[in-house]
């Protein structure tokens, strides 16, 4: 039997970087220190590989290199991809004469602001590696935005020295591996120390990367809470998408999105505008996104690439934020978002839903039980908004919903204070399409499903034969 090869040391990927004659780059790390660039120099015959480190700390220095970012901040993706650009553009112009035939020249940057414990500071930043895959080539980007989960700065950049040499390590020698790329990416280090919520590919040696589904491995994996997908179909780092907005967040499987779900959110809309003003003293621009767990995405424990991309696709034709989370709970996904958002936010469900928020089971592991749960999800600048679920025998709402005994004191307090409120009547809505019904149509051949859903994701569904539409 053979033993599986041993998986390669931090320093012992750096050593073979060195040792690789054919890559010569620059290196530029800001606010962590030169973690990076500190395991080659380590690793010995750096100077084969290294023909530049740059750490420019100070505001000005940093400003009169690379450029005064419009927002003023200096840990943002502009800034990594100006980084990124002037220090390969510059090795490029200085070297390509002498050295350009053999060599494939590169870049590493990484923006990075690191905290102690205690303190109230984000620990996160942006990393990338900008490089060629053969001598006078193109260049190509892999960039990540990162999240440190250490307590302490030490072990902080530890963390962001071993991501480093991976990235580059994956960059050199592991991008004919599509399925191994984040496996390899985050080897040596332990469970919890890092969070990857953006990776982007870019460039003629990575177009069969697929980004939407890399992004997805990342949730898959845990090594991110959730990703964030814009109406163009790009990956957006959470924190700057949501930064000044207020939230209206609607959870589904959408697997395809009917007109029921964009009644509930036009419902949820109108709701927010008043509970914005008041809750805020003032206007706010609504952020609008459609939430799929990883547990709506998995089908008998698997997950279904093609049907995930479907789902994405029909979604932001729409014009809608996409959020793919690990969160099942909601008081999990409120606090995922108060991280970065202080603003009002709205959780919008139909009224089934009722029944599964007073489940006492799933809070079976706070101490406080359900009580506590419910405690972290709403407040004054929380609310779940209720639409009707309305059938041809019945329509439910928050009047029509009764919890076991002992909780409907609970709940009452909870719609007294406005925390949980309905958005509409049932004389205002139409009976509840659910996703699965109209699935159950395309598979069939079942030509009604077209009325079911928007006319435009109809056009789409037919056009590209999503969800299994067969002409």
């Amino acid at each position: 039997m053979s033993e599986a090869p041993a998986v390669e040391t931090t320093l012992g990927k750096a050593l073979k970087i060195n040792k690789d004659l054919s890559r010569y780059g620059a290196f530029a790390e800001i606010g962590a220190g030169q973690e990076v660039a500190r395991h080659f120099f380590q690793a010995g015959k750096a100077s084969q590989t290294i023909a530049k480190t740059i750490s420019a700390y100070d505001m000005i220095v940093s400003d009169d290199i690379y450029g005064r970012e419009a927002n003023g901040r200096y840990v943002c993706e502009s800034r990594l991809q100006k980084m990124l650009g002037h220090e390969y553009d510059l090795l490029v112009d200085r070297l390509a004469e002498t050295r350009g035939k053999n060599t494939c020249f590169f870049s590493f940057a990484n923006t990075v602001a690191t905290a102690s414990s205690g303190s109230n500071k984000q620990s996160h930043g942006w990393m990338g590696v900008r490089f060629q895959t053969e001598p006078n080539g193109p260049s190509n980007d892999i960039i990540l935005h990162v999240r440190m989960l250490d307590r302490h700065r030490l072990q902080q950049q530890e963390a962001l020295g071993v991501l480093g040499v991976n990235l580059l390590n994956c960059a050199f020698y592991g991008i004919d591996k599509v399925t191994e790329f984040i496996p390899h990416l985050v080897e040596g280090l332990k469970e919890g120390q890092i969070i990857i919520d953006v990776i982007k590919f870019n460039g003629p040696a990575l177009k069969h990367f697929d980004v939407r589904l890399m992004n997805l491995e990342l949730v898959r994996r845990k090594l991110a809470e959730a990703i964030l997908f814009s109406p163009q179909n790009e990956i957006l780092n959470v924190s700057d998408a949501i930064y000044g907005k207020s939230l209206l967040i609607q959870r589904g499987t959408f697997r395809p999105v009917t007109s029921t779900h964009l009644d509930v959110f036009q419902k949820g809309l109108a709701q927010m505008k008043g509970d914005v003003r008041l809750s805020e003293g003032k206007d706010l621009e609504v952020l609008p996104m459609m939430e799929l767990t990883m547990h709506n995405l998995q089908m008998d424990g698997h997950l279904n690439e093609k049907d995930f991309l479907d789902r994405v696709e029909t979604l932001t034709s729409l014009g809608f934020h996409v959020l793919i989370s690990n969160f099942f709970l909601f008081y999990n996904l409120k606090r995922f978002i108060r991280r970065y958002n202080s603003h009002f936010m709205a959780l919008v469900v139909g009224a089934t839903h009722l029944e599964k928020l007073f489940t006492e089971d799933h809070y079976k592991n706070l101490e406080g039980g359900l009580l506590e749960g419910l405690g972290k999800l709403l407040e004054q600048k929380t609310k779940v908004y209720i639409y009707p679920h309305k059938t041809s025998q019945v329509c439910l709402t928050t009047k029509s919903f009764f919890p076991a005994p002992h909780l409907r004191h609970i709940y009452a307090y909870f719609t007294e204070n406005k925390q949980i409120v309905d958005i509409s009547g049932c004389d205002e809505t139409a009976d509840y399409l659910h996703s699965i019904d109209v699935m159950k149509m395309i598979e069939a051949g079942n030509p009604a499903w077209e009325n079911l859903v928007p006319a435009s994701v109809r056009d789409l569904i037919k056009a590209k034969q999503l969800f299994g539409y067969k002409k």
